[in-house]
């Protein structure tokens, strides 16, 4: 197998877990910048008070985008599967 057609596979596969990761991630980033700011503004530094906002809105947002995420991981395996043949020989 060339080096190129390695090359674009793994590229492939990094673009697509950073575009399935990429909704949790911002959104667990928003969620600590607004839940720090929150905390600076009333000076309340309560450990427990990041984390549960935090875990409530990733899982939210995982709900409402986990159809869209493993929808893209089957047209992903999809394609992989049949651009096999290509790949092998």
């Amino acid at each position: 197998m060339p080096i190129e057609t390695v090359t674009h596979l793994i590229t492939k596969a990094l673009e697509v877990a950073l575009l399935i990761s990429a909704p949790l991630l911002l959104t667990a980033l928003v969620a600590g910048v607004l839940i720090s700011l929150f905390q600076a503004v009333t000076q309340i530094q309560e450990m427990t008070l990041t984390f549960i906002p935090k875990i409530l809105a990733t899982f939210v947002v995982l709900i409402l985008v986990l159809p869209w995420m493993i929808q893209t991981l089957i047209d992903y395996i999809r394609n992989l599967f049949e651009s096999m043949p290509t790949l092998i020989g």
